[in-house]
């Protein structure tokens, strides 16, 4: 038995070793990448603030990322689903080309003004380099497999500042229900050496409080050893966050079928989808759901930021976000979701928060964390990130919104190539590890049945 147990703690760590040693290169060329990305994304997006004529170019820098995805790009224009098709089921590869075109055209999409994120070009980063790696290692498939894994959390660690959502998000992010716990390590050490690489190159990311708030007494408060009543407020909103999730996917699906359906010519889909962008903004006046939200072009704009105070966001600041997001996504503009779904979580629990008589920092925080696990169908890793971004202190209201708004998303989310291992509830009537892009197909969403008449 000895033996055995010396022979076992040998094997792992040389298997622990030897992962360290392929990980850490990726995921500081991962990390450098990303940092670069980061820094070219905030000098597009304020010299956008002191150029804003140039959303008037939005509709030919559609045309332009088009042209570059269609002339150069191939399979890379699946994005973040190539890469969960490429761990699920390896096959093509993934091309060493997405990594420098993704970050091109998500700086080209910022700089005019479309409303994207910044996820999804750090994933595709981390993907690509990690699969080049990968070949460059002559790795089996298997092993390709956990590159591939370590190199998503290393892109997502990096883009974030959270290392540890960004291994669990590539754990939990594959299936639905089932998380890949052989690499649970490789996926630890890629994102926090991508985090650190970061770090490094001294990219700094934003930082997020949540204002100190009194518990109102009621008349359980004798009684229970935690405030039921905020809790009970919570879960109301969480179940908001979850179907908002919901209908932000059917939404980015929706244009992106609608508009194939009427608009004949490719080039002419992301042409139009800018001139909505800039007929919406003048609708409404302001700029405020142009690009990331992060930053505030002018005193008074709603940004996630401002959300965690009272009377930073408008009665329907995350409807607004949520529009111009799936439009430009739809459309064929790059980016990401999560930042957007960050800033739709965020005005949405300020609104309820104002609604509920709920504390609007507390809530504010709920939502950008429960939107963003709701659309990805990652609670663990979203509960997670709300500690590192947030503080503990609240981490019981994080788990119940981000698990409540997993749940009332349903089967549904903004990855088509996601699988479901374990469907939500029972005799759902799901084929075990079918795809939520097939789960869609087999049943049509209402946009689809009124296009068929």
């Amino acid at each position: 038995m000895k033996a055995l147990i010396t022979s076992e703690r040998y094997r792992i760590v040389k298997e622990l070793i030897r992962w360290s040693l392929l990980i850490l290169p990726v995921a500081v060329a991962i990390g450098s990448m990303v940092a670069l990305f980061l820094w070219i994304l905030d000098l597009a997006i304020i010299y956008r603030f002191h150029h804003p004529w140039l959303l008037f170019l939005l509709p030919l820098a559609g045309v332009l990322i088009h042209l570059i995805y269609r002339s150069v790009g191939r399979s890379s224009e699946k994005g973040n689903n190539l890469i969960m098709d490429e761990i699920h089921e390896p096959g093509g590869g993934v091309p060493p080309q997405m990594s420098p075109i993704i970050l091109l055209t998500t700086v080209l999409t910022h700089l005019f003004g479309g409303s994207a994120g910044r996820e999804g070009t750090a994933v595709q980063i981390g993907g690509s380099i990690a699969h080049l790696f990968g070949k460059w290692y002559r790795l089996s498939v298997q092993d390709m497999q956990l590159l591939l894994t370590s190199g998503v959390a290393a892109g997502f660690g990096a883009v974030f500042g959270t290392p540890l959502t960004g291994a669990l998000f590539a754990l939990e992010v594959l299936a639905i229900g089932r998380m890949q716990y052989n690499a649970l390590l490789p996926a630890l050490i890629g994102a926090v050496a991508g985090d650190y690489t970061v770090a490094a190159w001294g990219v700094h990311h934003t930082a997020y409080q949540i204002s100190a708030f009194r518990h109102e007494p009621y008349f359980l408060s004798a009684y229970l050893p935690f405030d039921g009543l905020l809790m009970v407020k919570v879960m109301l909103a969480s179940a908001a966050f979850g179907m908002s999730s919901a209908l932000f996917s059917s939404l980015v699906h929706a244009i992106k079928v609608v508009s194939g359906h009427f608009i004949r010519s490719k080039w002419l889909i992301p042409f139009t989808g800018g001139l909505v962008i800039i007929a919406l903004t003048y609708l409404n006046g302001k700029p405020d759901y142009l690009s990331l939200g992060v930053a505030a072009e002018y005193p008074g704009a709603v940004t996630i930021q401002s959300a965690f105070h009272a009377g930073g966001a408008d009665l329907f600041s995350w409807f607004w976000k949520m529009i111009y997001t799936a439009i430009t996504l739809g459309s064929g503009f790059k980016g990401g979701e999560v930042t957007p779904l960050f800033y739709i979580g965020a005005t949405l629990g300020n609104t309820l928060s104002a609604v509920l008589h709920a504390p609007v920092g507390l809530f504010a925080a709920l939502g950008f964390i429960a939107v963003f696990a709701g659309a990805t169908n990652t609670p663990l890793a979203c509960t997670v990130m709300g500690v590192e971004l947030f503080g503990g202190e609240h981490v019981l209201y994080y788990a119940i919104a981000c698990f409540t708004a997993y749940l009332f998303s349903g089967h549904s989310g903004i990855y088509s190539a996601q699988r479901i291992a374990i469907p939500k509830l029972l005799n759902a009537g799901i084929t075990p590890d079918s795809a939520l892009g097939d789960l869609g197909k087999s049943r049509p969403h209402w946009y689809e049945r009124f296009l068929k008449h």
